[in-house]
């Protein structure tokens, strides 16, 4: 089993960009950012339990990490960058702690390393626990009218947020339930430690009204880049920007981003 995605062709000899969206979202997350590096061959991934990868589920980070390798070999993907968003960045980072073959960079965007702190990692889960029995049982247009009122979303305009709560509502709230659960910060290990060891080169993106993502930006062994006119989802609210930093990133020489 393999996750489903659109690939794109590139340039002869260039590495792929694999791109990871966040919750509730789907492969086309990232296609306005991404198809303006025509150069590159590009993989847009749709996660277990979204789009046409929803009949598919994971137990745990160790678990989709080995989807993901899978995923990558029937492709015959060899050398690649992984750009997450969210849930998508949370899961490149646990990816490359793992020092898998061929990564050539880490690109996130508005991610969370994980959580230190035991407490918080009871309140998380009872948290998700919460929110994985609505998206079970509510209809989800309801469920998403209050997702998107969480503090992380506060700079989305009502306009914004209307759509947002239209497009994810799509879903199936059964196997988002089940990946907001396989994958909750509380089950993600602190990943400050790995990363901070230089597995790879590490690049994170975060929007300039995401006060929250700023600040662990500052706690990462990262080099930051902040997105203008933008909140926490920077790639779809800036997308031209987003893009620009990417290409920015991937003409460093890789001596330069070691």
């Amino acid at each position: 089993m393999i996750l489903q995605g659109t690939h794109c062709a590139g340039a002869p000899g260039k590495p792929w960009l694999v791109f990871l969206h966040g919750f509730s979202g789907d492969r086309r997350e990232w296609q306005l950012a991404g198809e303006r590096l025509g150069d590159y061959p590009r993989l847009y991934l749709d996660l277990p339990g979204h789009g046409e990868s929803a009949s598919i589920a994971v137990s745990d980070f160790s678990d989709m990490s080995r989807l993901l390798n899978r995923t990558l070999i029937s492709y015959n993907i060899l050398t690649y960058w992984l750009v997450g968003y969210s849930l998508g960045g949370r899961i490149a980072m646990y990816h490359a702690c793992q020092c898998p073959k061929g990564l050539q960079g880490l690109i996130v965007e508005g991610a969370h390393p994980g959580l230190r702190d035991d407490q918080e990692r009871v309140s998380r889960r009872a948290s998700d626990a919460h929110w994985a029995a609505r998206f079970r049982h509510e209809p989800l247009e309801v469920v998403f009218a209050d997702w998107y009122q969480q503090p992380v979303f506060a700079s989305l305009t009502d306009v914004q947020r209307q759509a947002l709560v239209a497009l994810r509502s799509r879903n199936n709230g059964a196997t988002l339930a089940a990946m907001l659960q396989a994958t909750s910060l509380a089950e993600q290990p602190d990943l400050r430690p790995a990363l901070a060891e230089g597995v790879t080169p590490f690049f994170y993106m975060y929007g300039e009204r995401d006060e929250k993502f700023r600040a662990i930006a500052r706690e990462l062994p990262a080099t930051g880049h902040q997105i203008s006119h933008a909140g926490h989802n920077a790639h779809r609210e800036n997308p031209d920007a987003v893009a620009e930093r990417l290409a920015q990133i991937l003409r460093l020489p890789i001596k330069d981003t070691l």
